[in-house]
C-alpha cells in the first residue's frame, strides 16, 4: 500500500492513440498505487489525506517498458566491443558466462541495470538470463515491474544442463511469483538455431496450457536466416508459424532479416516483434524494417538488449535511435514520428509483453507506472512539442521523478529503492575479478 498522492503537472501525456498532449493535469493515485482519476489541475478533488506533488515545469507521462534485455550483462558492458554477433557470443561472451554467472552475479548485474533503467525512465522491463529467480529477487525488492523469460538453450550452464531441466526450472520460479503484483515469468528459448523441434513443440504446448507467453531471438542476421534454410529448407518464421509458436503469444525480437512473406506470416499470426536498434547496429546485424511492419498492421516494440552489446540501457536513446533509422531506412523524414515511437516505448510494449491492461499508458484503473521530465534547462528550451523534445532532445537525462504502482522510486534524480553506491561497488568488484581473468 501507498499513500494516495496528487500530482499537479505541467504537461500531462496519457500515451493512449492519437492523445495529445494535456496542459495543467492532476493526476490522482489511490492508496493501493492504481491511477483512479485524471482531471484539470483547476478542478482537483483537493484530498486533505492525498501527498501533493507539484511539476509547475514537467512533462508527466506513462513510464518507459523496455521489452528485451539480458540485465546481468551490465556487468559485462564494454567487454567485448567491436565484433561480429557470433565471434562475439562464442569466443567472448558465452566462455565468459560460463566462467562467472552465478545467482550473486545476476542479482548485482541486475540491481545495476535497474538503477540506470529507472534514472533514464524505464519502469518495466523483460528479462532473459540465467538465474531468473535473482532477477525476480531483485526486481521484487526495488519495487520495479519485470517480465522475466526464463531461457531455454541446448547449451549446459550453471543453472541448467539440460531443455527439460531449463523449463522444470522456469516454471518453479514462474510458481513462486505467480501471485506477484510486479513480477510475471513467461518462457525465453534462445533462438530457433538454439534448440530442436522437439523442445520448440513441448514449449509451443505448455505455453499455451498455462497462458504463458514466449520471448525469442529471432531471424537476427541474414547469415542465420541462410543457415537454416541450408539446414532445414526453410526460413525461422516459417518454422515457428509451422510448429504452432507463431501466435499473439509470440515476441519475436530483432527481425532484422525479413521478406515480404515474413511480414505477411507474422501479421497474421498476431505476433508482436521487438526492435533493438542500437544492439543490431553495433553487431551490424542488420536493421528491422520497421516501417513495413508497422504498414502491416504488426505491434512493434523497443528493447535495448543488453549491455555488453549496446552498451547503455536508456530506452530515451532508442526511441531517438529508432526514429532516426526509420527515417534513414524509409527515405522519408515523416516515418516513425516521435508520438509513434513513444506509443512502442510505452502502450505498444505494454501489448508486446501481455500487460496492456495493467500499464504503458495512464488511465483510471490501471497501475501508476509514470515518469516525470523536467523541461527546466538549457536543453529542453524552448518548447514548442513536448514530445518531440524528449525523443529528440532529452534522452532520458531529465527524467527526475519516478512512480512505480504509485511508489516513488525516483526522487529529484535519486533513487529511493536502490542503494546506488553499494550496486556501484559490487559491480567495481566484479569488473575486477573478470578482468584479472581476462589479462591472464
Amino acid at each position: 500500500m501507498s499513500n494516495p498522492t496528487e500530482i499537479h503537472a505541467r504537461w500531462l501525456y496519457t500515451g493512449l492513440p492519437g492523445a495529445k498532449v494535456l496542459e495543467h493535469q492532476t493526476l490522482c493515485i489511490d492508496e493501493e498505487g492504481r491511477i483512479s482519476a485524471i482531471v484539470n489541475s483547476a478542478d482537483a478533488p483537493k484530498n486533505s489525506d492525498a501527498e501533493q506533488v507539484h511539476l509547475n515545469n514537467h512533462l508527466l507521462m506513462p513510464g518507459l517498458i523496455n521489452c528485451h534485455g539480458h540485465s546481468a550483462m551490465t556487468l559485462l558492458r564494454g567487454y567485448a566491443d567491436d565484433l561480429a554477433l557470433m565471434p562475439w557470443l562464442q569466443d567472448h561472451i558465452w566462455p565468459t558466462e560460463g566462467r562467472w554467472v552465478d545467482a550473486d552475479f545476476v542479482y548485482d548485474g541486475v540491481n545495476l541495470a535497474m538503477a540506470e533503467m529507472i534514472k533514464t525512465g524505464t519502469t518495466t522491463f523483460s528479462d532473459q538470463y540465467f538465474f531468473p529467480d535473482a532477477t525476480a529477487k531483485a526486481a521484487s525488492e526495488a519495487g520495479m515491474r519485470c517480465q522475466v523469460n526464463f531461457p531455454v538453450i541446448n547449451v549446459p550452464t550453471q543453472w541448467a544442463q539440460t531443455p527439460n531441466e531449463y523449463i522444470s526450472k522456469g516454471l518453479q520460479v514462474r510458481e513462486r511469483y505467480k501471485n506477484s503484483a510486479l513480477v510475471s515469468v513467461i518462457f525465453g528459448p534462445h533462438a530457433p538455431y538454439s534448440l530442436d523441434e522437439p523442445t520448440l513443440q513441448r514449449i509451443r504446448t505448455l505455453s499455451h496450457e498455462l497462458d504463458m507467453g514466449v520471448q525469442m531471438h529471432v531471424q537476427e542476421t541474414k547469415t542465420e536466416v541462410l543457415h537454416a534454410v541450408e539446414l532445414t529448407g526453410e526460413r525461422p518464421i516459417s518454422t515457428l508459424d509451422r510448429l504452432g509458436l507463431l501466435d499473439p503469444t509470440m515476441q519475436c525480437v530483432h527481425m532484422t532479416s525479413l521478406s515480404k512473406d515474413d511480414i505477411a506470416r507474422v501479421a497474421r499470426s498476431g505476433a508482436h516483434v521487438i526492435h533493438c536498434p542500437s544492439s543490431n547496429m553495433k553487431l551490424a546485424s542488420g536493421a528491422c524494417p520497421v516501417t513495413s511492419l508497422l504498414n502491416a498492421g504488426i505491434n512493434v516494440a523497443l528493447g535495448t538488449d543488453g549491455a555488453a552489446s549496446n552498451n547503455g540501457l536508456n530506452l530515451f536513446a532508442e526511441a531517438r535511435l529508432a526514429a532516426l533509422l526509420a527515417k534513414l531506412t524509409a527515405e522519408d523524414p515523416a516515418a516513425l514520428p516521435a508520438d509513434q515511437v513513444l506509443f512502442m516505448a510505452t502502450l505498444g510494449g505494454a501489448r508486446a509483453l501481455g500487460l496492456e491492461h495493467e500499464t504503458g499508458s495512464l488511465e483510471a484503473g490501471k497501475w501508476a507506472d509514470c515518469i516525470a521530465i523536467n523541461f527546466d534547462s538549457a536543453p529542453m528550451q524552448p518548447v514548442y512539442n513536448p514530445l518531440s523534445q524528449v525523443v529528440y532532445a532529452g534522452h532520458g537525462a531529465h527524467v527526475d521523478q519516478s512512480w512505480i504502482a504509485g511508489r516513488l522510486v525516483l526522487k529529484d534524480g535519486k533513487l529511493t529503492t536502490l542503494d546506488e553506491t553499494a550496486v556501484l561497488q559490487r559491480a567495481a568488484q566484479w569488473r575486477d575479478k573478470i578482468a584479472a581473468q581476462h589479462l591472464n
